[in-house]
């Protein structure tokens, strides 16, 4: 049973290596730096992310790369479950991953859109709702045994790659956490991931992946109208997962939190 005097804890649900700090690292920073303790898991080792290394290679390369950007980040860093490509929405993955969050026992849980430019990326969103889902439940069994936990938690969905979801759709964030007092240890956690430079400029015409983080969080904050660098997340519904509509990620960062405002225009190009 947890200590109710032990901190909050967030966990971050990404899907590859460089996802969680491209997409949450600001939040997480801005959350660790409040006190609370920060878990960090890619749900894939990101085996296929390599144009000159096999797969055992480049997997071995970004789980060190995770660690040392966990460890910026002052987060607690788990193992990856799955490869490229082999995040489904699938019982061996979701009981395997409820494991992780009944042992975290996240207050917040911060994932991916539901709808995003990759299906790793919508599937790993949903396979975190329903692991956060059944924490709670005696008769679900995890992978390995974990017992069941109690106590709310809230969801939070990133902004999908591109501000748009696959469809070309712009989406608004709920809410904007303003992260300019620490986008550069962000980036220092970015660059952690150091094998994906070239990768990422050969295959998705990312430029430098340093800059492309530089223009999103520059783009959410053009879009909240009052930060010069932001994440946007929306809010997943608390029923089943919360006893109350609460907002703890607003709570607990205050003064660095704004919610958009209901005739928010769309996205700006990147």
């Amino acid at each position: 049973m947890a200590d109710p005097s032990d901190p909050p804890v967030v966990l971050a649900i990404g899907a590859h290596p460089d996802d969680i700090e491209f997409h949450f690292a600001g939040t997480l920073l801005l959350l660790a730096d409040t006190g609370w303790r920060v878990h960090c898991l890619n749900l894939s080792g990101g085996d296929c992310g390599s144009m000159v290394a096999d797969n055992a290679e480049t997997r071995r390369v970004r789980a060190a790369e995770g660690r040392a950007a966990a460890a910026v980040l002052g987060a607690t860093f788990h193992e990856s479950l799955a490869d490229d490509l082999m995040i489904f929405y699938e019982e061996r993955l979701l009981r395997r991953l409820a494991a992780v969050v009944r042992r975290a026992r996240p207050r917040i849980v911060l994932t991916h859109a539901l709808s995003d430019y990759m299906e790793d990326h919508a599937n790993t969103g949903r396979l975190a709702v329903t692991a956060a889902f059944v924490k709670g439940m005696p008769n679900f069994h995890t992978d390995p045994a974990v017992a069941p936990v109690a106590g709310d938690v809230t969801i939070y969905h990133a902004m999908p790659h591109g501000l748009r979801d696959p469809l070309r759709q712009p989406v608004v964030p709920h809410l904007f956490v303003d992260t300019g007092t620490v986008h550069e240890r962000k980036r220092r956690a970015l660059a952690a991931h150091a094998s994906q430079k070239d990768w990422l400029d050969a295959t998705q015409g990312m430029d430098s992946y340093l800059v492309a983080c530089d223009r999103m969080s520059a783009a959410i904050g053009r879009l909240s109208g009052r930060y010069t660098l932001a994440e946007g997340w929306r809010r997943h519904l608390h029923l089943g997962f919360a006893s109350r509509d609460g907002d703890p990620l607003a709570e607990a960062l205050g003064p660095t939190v704004c919610h958009a405002h209901p005739d928010a225009p769309p996205p700006l190009e990147i």
